[in-house]
């Protein structure tokens, strides 16, 4: 009998042991859930903030897009074409573009390319037909780009070129035609 008391009173005191044994490890189960939720929503966060950051930064670069606004027109030596006329406005919801063509930095830059020549900048004049004088291209304003095309360009009778219209900011302006079978007329639209 002193024996069964003697062990009742040892079960009974490692019983207290036992539960706060048990409550430590609840506390460190506890606390590492906490920690393991911290990084898990962390990264959630980040992951997120970095997917709109991309959103902006495509928006962005899309915002910039200029329209063509009428015709294409050409002048001809008669022989072949020598340069191009096109009027320019911004797309809805564009950001400004910068259209001067004696800026150093921060300018739209014009590059030809045809059967037989390709040149990376050409040379281009502004003329603003609505808006303000500052040669940068704004929501409402239409601007005349006149571009002289490159020595060596061989824009004959039924050739094809291209232009490509290059802003600081925003998405490039391809214009692709092809001339007439004949160029006799010295103005020619290449709609």
């Amino acid at each position: 009998m002193r024996r069964m008391l003697r062990f009742a009173r040892d079960v009974r005191g490692e019983r207290g042991i036992t539960g706060l044994e048990t409550a430590i490890v609840m506390i460190a189960f506890v606390v590492v859930a906490a920690v393991f939720a911290f990084v898990v929503l962390s990264t959630g966060l980040f992951a997120a903030e970095r997917g709109k950051d991309t959103i902006f930064a495509a928006l962005a670069k899309t915002r910039g897009a200029m329209a063509l606004t009428g015709g294409v027109i050409a002048t001809s030596d008669q022989s072949k074409i020598t340069t191009i006329t096109l009027d320019v406005t911004l797309a809805a919801g564009g950001d400004s573009v910068n259209l001067d063509p004696n800026s150093t930095s921060n300018k739209t830059v014009i590059s030809y390319q045809d059967s037989t020549i390709s040149n990376a900048n050409i040379t281009y004049t502004t003329a603003v037909v609505t808006g303000n004088n500052n040669y940068v291209l704004e929501q409402g304003e239409l601007l005349e780009l006149n571009i002289t095309l490159p020595s060596g360009s061989n824009v004959t009778a039924n050739k094809t070129f291209t232009l490509e219209v290059k802003p600081p900011s925003g998405s490039f302006m391809i214009i692709q035609r092809t001339a007439p079978a004949s160029l006799a007329a010295t103005i020619i639209n290449l709609n």
